[in-house]
């Protein structure tokens, strides 16, 4: 049984940072702050501490210190992680992956920042982040030995429910893409009704920022249906297997609670507490997705 209690704080402590880097970018994007330091980084206005302090440089200035205070968490625990546990296998691609990613993410953050990117290229800033915040909850999991808790060192799963997760992981990588787009494009409201674009009218979209609207709307239906059926199957056929009954169940849960905030985030003209519902959500999906990844490689190795 692994017992470092310091290891296993600090995991929880980059998770939850994790987290925050995570809503913090909705937060920016939602408010519109990304200009709140104009074009200077790492400085704001061109000084370390600016004259003026209005609330989008408060947003931005609190974003960019938790994105730092998260890429110092995230290099010491994987520091750690790969003395402690590298023999793991998991471990050490998780700690590149951690790493790799969150600075890939300050780097297209600073791009956008300075050279001001356009909105196809700033959505990728989300799902880059969250690449990251999967590997630190996955090292995480692995720290605090969830699969014995689980039983999940005894799991074997078949090829059905295999080739499913990994394509609706994959899948749910371009849902979480359009979503981010909507937000860069300004499309959030391009459509006042929900699940229609206009009500009562069945017709394609009109302009640009509708058709980044309802192809999102769209790709997250698909993605509902999905999960929807995945969970009834593992319910049904996995019932022995607690991580995988109840991981499928709060999987369907939280695209149940994805697709409400996104109906809410209309019906409440992107209220931003919704909003931040809406990035929490998906980002916790993701993350239990990438679990299943990994329990499967795990079972995939021991049938071999």
């Amino acid at each position: 049984m692994f017992n470092d209690k310091f290891l296993k704080w600090l995991a929880t402590l980059a998770t939850i940072v994790m987290l925050f880097v995570q809503l913090g970018g909705a937060l920016v994007t939602k408010t519109g702050s990304e200009d709140g330091c104009g074009s200077s980084w790492p400085l704001c206005h061109g000084s370390v501490i600016p004259s003026d302090w209005p609330i989008e440089t408060i947003i931005e200035l609190a974003h960019r210190g938790v994105s730092g205070l998260a890429l110092i968490l995230v290099a010491l625990l994987a520091i750690i992680s790969w003395i402690k546990l590298g023999h793991i296998k998991e471990v050490r691609p998780l700690c590149i992956t951690s790493i790799a990613f969150i600075l890939l993410q300050a780097l297209i953050g600073a791009a956008a920042v300075i050279w001001q990117q356009n909105d196809f290229i700033l959505s990728l800033h989300f799902g880059i982040s969250l690449i990251s915040f999967a590997s630190v909850l996955l090292l995480t999991l692995i720290i605090y030995e969830v699969d014995k808790k689980f039983e999940a060192t005894s799991l074997v799963i078949d090829k059905h429910l295999k080739i499913h997760t990994y394509a609706v992981t994959f899948f749910i990588y371009f849902v979480i893409y359009s979503g981010a787009l909507v937000r860069h494009a300004n499309a959030s409201l391009s459509c006042l009704s929900w699940p229609l674009c206009h009500s009562g009218s069945t017709g394609l979209p009109q302009t640009f920022y509708e058709w980044v609207q309802m192809s999102h709307r769209a790709l997250a239906f698909f993605i509902f249906i999905w999960i929807l059926y995945i969970f009834i199957y593992a319910f049904r056929n996995y019932a022995k297997y607690r991580v995988i009954k109840y991981g499928w169940t709060l999987a369907f849960i939280l695209i149940c609670l994805q697709v409400t905030t996104g109906a809410l985030s209309i019906f409440t003209r992107v209220n931003i507490f919704i909003a931040l519902f809406h990035a929490l959500f998906i980002t916790m999906l993701f993350g239990l997705l990438c679990y299943f990844i990994m329990l499967i490689l795990r079972s995939k190795r021991r049938n071999q």
